[in-house]
């Protein structure tokens, strides 16, 4: 393909696997043995089973460093060919190359012994990754607080949860210095902590590897991966960026509902439009408008600073994070469209001549929905902050109608401006949202419509 080897991290060309499905046990015995004694006979020979063909002349290459995401309905073969990149299944023709150590995170439980315990585990799944019983007990430690399940730790692993499977599978594969790292659909069981810490270091991974991302969630792909990979029937259908892929795989999947009750077909872009083509006046008013669609949902604050993960200086630490109604009386719930309160509240151990607090709100994936920080308001009010003194950041704001979901709010506080500062005190997951709704929401985040119509032109 004209790239340099040592540039590939993975070369796959034309990978086929075959299983040969029997209809009865017996079968089985038949093909063992009577296909030898017809063809001793001078007979025809016969097959006993009939073919299926999970993957079927797949070839493409992953450079060092890029992304990949795959993409595909159940069965069409996205899990065989991760098997056998990892090396857990052999070909029926073609070859693999791959150029450093692989690790995987493939169906839960695999790779791990139920009988055996979750320290037994780590041992003896880092150890197939290529690492040393010496450097397993310099990193056995660090594995054991990133997967953060306890006692269980000393547990058989038949006695734990799906998410505690996850939780110590990904510790293990994040602590082995892979170049090459696998990761098929086993995040979705995570809780919203632990998928963001799981998120921050996937991304952290992507600076330096290469990472396979298996998921049915495209908007996940695109935001994670450079290239896709759609697999279809055992075949690649589309090999191309991340946003092409999943853009045809949705209209294919929406074209699989449908069926023959209506025809989807892609429509080329043909020219770009930079101009503003209606510029309607906007009326500055008091007057809060009546909303077009009833967004009810239910959203539930959780404060998570007790076991919130970050880092610190000791210069100065977030005391507490808090989001509040700003109208009195309605409660504890959020719906969405209200005004509210985000304070995040610090105290400074040594004199802060620029302070700076902070708050970002991140979805499960880890992307940046939006955030706000003091910066705005100190480029005009210059303001110092003396060692001992408790101070707070305040935004108010209308809060956004978020799908369904949990969600992390990051907060921190800094001294410094926009291009220099030093992060005194970094807080992960400081509060925890979780939305639920019956209404459906578009987008990574809804906001109050206030006139939604249709309606017919006389021509």
């Amino acid at each position: 393909m004209g790239t340099d080897a040592n540039d590939i991290a993975i070369r796959v060309s034309n990978l086929s696997k075959c299983y040969q499905i029997y209809n009865a046990p017996r079968d089985r015995l038949k093909q063992f043995v009577l296909p030898r004694l017809q063809s001793l006979t001078g007979r025809a020979t016969k097959q006993y089973y009939r073919e299926f063909w999970a993957l079927k002349d797949v070839s493409f290459e992953i450079k060092k460093g890029e992304t990949v995401g795959i993409i595909g309905r159940n069965g069409s073969g996205k899990s065989t060919l991760l098997q056998m990149i990892c090396g857990t299944l052999n070909p029926t023709s073609g070859s693999i190359q791959t150029n450093g150590r692989i690790a995987a995170l493939l169906e839960l439980g695999a790779g791990f012994n139920p009988e055996f315990t979750g320290r037994e585990n780590v041992y003896m799944n880092a150890s197939v990754l290529g690492l040393s019983n010496e450097e397993i007990d310099t990193r056995f430690n660090d594995i054991e607080a990133f997967a953060d399940i306890g006692e269980f730790i000393e547990q058989p692993v038949k006695t734990y949860s799906s998410g505690m499977y996850v939780r110590l599978a990904f510790a293990v594969i994040a602590h082995v210095d892979a170049d090459i790292l696998v990761v098929d659909e086993a995040l979705a069981v995570g809780d919203a902590v632990f998928t963001q810490k799981c998120m921050r270091f996937i991304r952290k991974f992507q600076e330096r590897g290469s990472l396979i991302f298996v998921s049915h969630d495209t908007a996940s792909v695109q935001n994670l991966c450079k290239s896709g990979i759609w697999l279809n029937n055992g075949r690649i259908e589309k090999f191309g960026t991340a946003k092409i892929v999943s853009e045809a795989y949705l209209q294919y999947t929406l074209q699989e509902i449908y069926g023959n009750e209506s025809k989807l077909t892609s429509i080329a872009l043909t020219e770009i439009c930079d101009d503003v083509c209606v510029n309607e006046s906007v009326s500055n008013t008091e007057t809060q408008p009546q909303m077009a669609i009833d967004y009810t949902s239910v959203a539930s604050v959780r404060d998570n600073t007790d076991a919130a993960k970050g880092w610190i200086t000791g210069r100065a630490e977030i005391i507490s994070v808090t989001l509040t109604k700003l109208l009195s009386g309605q409660g504890d719930i959020f719906e969405g469209g209200e005004r509210v309160r985000m304070t995040v509240r610090a105290k400074a151990h040594e004199k802060l001549g620029n302070p700076i607090l902070g708050f970002l709100v991140r979805d499960r994936l880890g992307q940046d929905l939006f955030g706000e920080n003091t910066l705005p308001f100190t480029y005009q009010v210059p303001t110092s902050i003396e060692r001992g003194m408790t101070f707070e950041g305040v935004f108010e704001f209308k809060l956004p109608m978020l799908p369904n979901g949990l969600y992390a709010v990051m907060a921190s506080v800094a001294d410094g401006d926009a291009y220099d500062n030093l992060q005194h005190h970094w807080m992960h997951d400081a509060l925890i949202i979780n939305v639920s709704s019956s209404k459906i929401r578009y987008g990574l985040v809804g906001i109050p419509f206030e006139r939604v119509e249709l309606k017919a032109i006389d021509e």
